[in-house]
């Protein structure tokens, strides 16, 4: 039996629908516990759709498979190749007595993400509202709202009522 850790993203997560658990023994190591429908981060911005409705669940693809295989919502902080074994820790905010650990593996696919691009353009890291999570949707939604509502606000002079509703978009995404 082979070992193999991956994460939670579109490419890891179309391995691990596709790799037979009963010849490879699995396991998953991911911060985050569950798979994200990115294309429709958008719509859960303008309220068009929950952000429920995008997410499944790792621990439901993995009741899928015909052989079991072990979920860790941890992060890897460190891949010791030499001795086959990556290191995760919890990296959520309550703490067991074990919060560190080391899994060993044959096999290691690697999922790292992707960041965030600003496209060159001075400013827009420490301005703007990055939409790559669902925290990230739900925030941009509380600020647009926030600004609506503000602009509401009784006695709000048109050049401040100007200034809270002019919005920028950057990047070409979703």
């Amino acid at each position: 039996m082979c070992h193999r850790a991956t994460g939670t993203g579109w490419g890891s997560v179309a391995l691990l629908k596709k790799i037979d658990t009963e010849n490879y023994n699995v396991i998953v190591v991911s911060p985050r516990n569950y798979f994200l429908f990115t294309p429709l981060l958008p719509s859960c911005t303008t309220g068009n759709i929950e952000h429920r409705s995008i997410m499944e669940p790792v621990r439901q693809i993995l009741r899928q498979k015909k052989a079991s295989a072990q979920y860790y919502e941890a992060e890897c902080t460190k891949i010791d190749a030499e001795r086959k074994v990556i290191h995760i820790s919890d990296n959520s905010d309550v703490k067991g007595d074990v919060h560190k650990t080391e899994i060993s593996y044959d096999m290691l696919v690697i999922g790292v993400g992707a960041e965030n691009a600003t496209f060159g353009i001075p400013g827009v890291r420490e301005h703007s509202c990055f939409l790559k999570e669902i925290r990230d949707a739900q925030a941009i939604r509380t600020k647009i709202m926030d600004c609506v509502e503000t602009a509401g606000f009784k006695d709000q002079s048109p050049e401040e009522i100007d200034r809270l509703l002019h919005m920028v978009v950057v990047g070409g995404g979703p």
